[in-house]
């Protein structure tokens, strides 16, 4: 994975294994529309402002996600 130091845990998506499972964290250094942190396990990452995240969990809540996996 991509470094992560200086960023602040919140999530571990899995965690049954040790493969390097996505994970959500803050970055409390970086601008307000890059302030949470995604990542894959590929070492990728996706960096959205809490806004957008916020966005995100309320769809999630609402179902609107359902049957996506």
């Amino acid at each position: 994975m991509s470094d992560v130091s200086g960023l602040e845990p919140v999530a571990t998506f899995c965690g049954n294994c040790n493969c390097g499972c996505p994970q959500l964290f803050v970055d409390p250094a970086a601008p307000a529309e890059r302030r949470v942190v995604l990542t894959d396990d590929f070492g990728q990452r996706v960096q959205m402002s809490t806004d957008q995240f916020a966005s995100l969990i309320e769809q999630a809540k609402a179902g609107k996600l359902d049957g996506t996996a």
